[in-house]
């Protein structure tokens, strides 16, 4: 009986989970009044985040799709406002999944201060509006209400009406607003808020790398360093060494072993540092700041002309000298300073490699340089180790040839193409505008056919060795040589469309993002653009929302719906049941799951023709709705005047739900399909699934 009991508590709690449910305002505020001197005050507005939740920054970044705070204060004639307003805290600036450029944002706590001058005792009132997201879904935009009284002001004080400039620096400016008859703080996308260390004391990062593909990945870039012409000429060298020095083969193994085990320790060492590095996010600013991504910019374009035979890249001699004169193999520290010799020696080769696994390592978690590194030494060591056991295939390995450099010339072209990214990342930035789609997109075709041609033997450099030749004395191309030019020309014709605009989805985690595209080629010839012409939508705010119709939309064409009453309408007179996309304008997994989900030939065609669609942006606060339809919201507390308020308020009211993405399926008399509605679930085949499951229910539903 027992069991039983906690089987049905256990399954009302899976079922509360999974459905869908109100989530609570992550955010707590409080305000207050403090005095600087005479009738000067700073209002201190401090807002603390429920963790795994973040507000947008003043200046958010991105894409300008983002949704920053905005301060409304009521007007008082007893109340002047001075200078503008200040944000202070842990501010993070990241990348952040499915938004265009760097944005801006905080977690755990934010402050925000502003200075005022007051005539005598007097309230101050005004309103904050803001969005809160988690990693995975974004709250409708909010209202915060506040009033803050002020009883030990001066009486009669002068005011002084000149506004203070000399403390602006990283503070959004008070503008009046037209037809306002209240300031708003709020702003402005070019504001000097994104410059100033201020406001930026420490910078943060959610882990996004598990520590096993730190490792993963480590041990990936190891094995490929052992390719490059410093370590693979050491290799058969270092191997025969270990072999013809002991007085057997298993002494040999040992030998190896503890070789190999050197390395490892070595680079696990270097990855510890790095550890207590992490921890003051010294390992993000190298990933994601500007100055440091100039700075890999510079340093791959060095060692990429390097590599193409410019000229060579060395360590200070003595270094490598002095290790090599205290290597040997009668202790196990002079085994461990072979192993160090290697890893100076090897130096120019694989320090590329070890500063793209920084770039991945900020991204996880603060241990993370541990696994990375120790996963870079098991990668280097692991073929010293094998040839130690198998030293036959040393006989191979010896026959180097002129493909080694040509291997070294390769490393020179995709290093050259990784520093663009670099520099592309510290643009996307600070906004230069330097490395624009199409401009990067040139740049990558151009190195691309470069290294084609190179790789068919059209061009040559001054260090290359003469082709291989066949019986009958005539140059011929490898098959692997060919392979990768074929490589390299695939990559640089599947580059080409998009100089004109196509989105080149399997490169979208390399190139700008498509706002930064000068030149988008359209024209009357068919395709897309010609279905997008042709796609025209009359309904009801439809003109509000065109530009954030999803491409399939655009592409295919669908009358999707933007108003609650005039979809009911709609169902009733077509006798189709109602699919309710409750969306935002700035939700990153909503364009997911238009992108994922709703682009499926299967998905759309069902949506297209079987349901009315309507897409109710929660966020659409900017576009108000006619005075006559304005009502008091009970879930809002405050007065519905906008699209966004109104579609957020039915979403909460009718359907118990607040985040987006979230879709119910109703009939026309606003009765529920399906239990629970359908939350963020980038699976087509599901998404598939539960459409029949609705469908069939309406149709059970209009049997006599």
């Amino acid at each position: 009986m027992k069991l039983m009991k906690l089987f049905l508590v256990l399954m009302l709690f899976s079922s509360i989970g999974a459905s869908a449910q109100i989530i609570a305002d992550p955010t707590t505020w409080s305000f207050e009044a403090k005095k600087i001197k005479d009738n000067d005050y700073e209002l201190r507005i401090h807002c603390k985040l429920k963790p795994e939740w973040h507000l947008w920054s003043i200046d958010p970044g991105g894409d300008g799709m983002l949704v920053p705070p905005t301060f409304t204060f009521e007007k008082n004639p007893d109340v002047q406002i001075v200078g503008k307003i200040q944000e202070k805290g842990k501010r993070i600036d990241q990348d952040f999944p499915g938004v265009d450029g760097i944005t801006h944002f905080y977690e755990n706590a934010v402050s925000y201060t502003l200075r005022i001058k007051v005539k005598k005792n007097t309230t101050l009132r005004g309103n904050i509006n803001y969005q809160t997201c988690d990693h995975a879904q974004c709250l409708s935009p909010k209202d915060k209400s506040f009033s803050v009284n002020i009883t030990d002001a001066v009486a009669d004080a002068v005011t002084d009406t000149t506004q203070k400039q000399n403390d602006t620096t990283g503070i959004a400016q008070a503008p009046s607003v037209e037809n306002h008859d209240t300031p708003i703080v709020s702003a402005a996308p070019d504001s000097p808020l994104s410059k100033t260390e201020a406001n930026t004391p420490v910078q943060e990062v959610k882990p996004e790398r598990s520590n096993l593909m730190l490792l993963l990945e480590g041990m990936g870039g190891g094995l490929l360093a052992i390719i490059t012409p410093c370590v693979f000429a050491m290799l058969p060298m270092t191997v025969s060494f270990f072999i013809k020095r002991t007085k057997d083969r298993a002494s040999g193994i040992k030998v190896a072993l503890q070789y190999s085990l050197s390395i490892v320790i070595i680079f696990a060492l270097l990855g510890l540092l790095l550890t207590f590095v992490n921890n003051k996010n010294i390992l993000y600013e190298i990933s994601s700041h500007w100055v440091t991504n100039v700075f890999f910019f510079v340093v791959f374009v060095i060692f990429g002309v390097a590599f193409l035979g410019a000229f060579e890249i060395t360590l200070p001699a003595r270094w490598s000298t002095f290790t090599d004169s205290k290597a040997n193999m009668n202790s196990w520290s002079g085994i461990f300073v072979m192993a160090l010799t290697l890893a100076i020696v090897s130096f120019s080769c694989t320090a590329p490699f070890i500063g793209g696994l920084i770039s991945e390592i900020s991204k996880g978690q603060k241990i993370g340089p541990l696994f990375g590194f120790t996963g870079f030494g098991l990668g280097l060591a692991l073929p010293f180790t094998l040839f130690a056991i198998f030293p036959q295939l040393l006989t191979a390995l010896t026959k180097q040839g002129g493909w080694l450099n040509a291997v070294k010339v390769t490393f020179g072209f995709i290093e050259l193409a990784l520093a663009f990214k670099f520099l592309s990342n510290a643009d996307l930035q600070m906004g230069w505008r330097l490395l624009d789609r199409e401009i990067f997109i040139a740049i990558w075709i151009v190195i691309a056919l470069a290294l084609a041609m190179y790789l068919l033997g059209m061009i040559r450099f001054s260090h290359d060795s003469e082709m291989p030749k066949n019986d009958w004395g005539l140059p011929y191309l490898t098959v692997t040589r060919l392979s990768f030019a074929l490589i390299a020309l695939f990559t640089a014709f599947y580059m080409l469309p998009g100089m004109w605009g196509a989105p080149l989805n399997g490169l979208g985690a390399f190139v700008p993002p498509m706002g930064t595209q000068d030149f988008v080629l359209s024209g009357n010839s068919g395709g897309g653009a010609g279905s997008e012409e042709k796609h025209e939508n009359k309904n009801k705010y439809a003109s509000s929302f065109a530009i954030y119709e999803p491409e399939v939309v655009k592409k295919h064409g669908m009358n999707t719906y933007f108003d609650y009453q005039e979809a009911l309408k709609a169902s009733k007179e077509q006798h189709k049941p109602i699919m309710l996309d409750f969306t935002g304008i700035t939700c990153v997994n909503c364009r997911k799951m238009e992108t994922e989900v709703w682009s499926d030939e299967a998905v759309f065609q069902r949506m297209k023709e079987k349901f009315i669609v309507v897409s109710l942006f929660c966020d659409a606060t900017n576009i108000p709705i006619p005075e006559s339809e304005w009502y008091e919201s009970a879930f809002l507390g405050s007065t519905v005047k906008s699209l966004g308020q109104r579609n957020a308020d039915i979403q909460a009211t009718k359907y118990n739900s607040n985040t987006q993405p979230y879709y119910f399926f109703i009939d026309e008399n606003e009765k529920l399909l399906a239990e629970g509605g359908y939350g963020y679930d980038p699976s087509a085949a599901k998404f598939i699934a539960h459409l029949d499951k609705v469908l069939e229910k309406y149709q059970q539903q209009k049997k006599p």
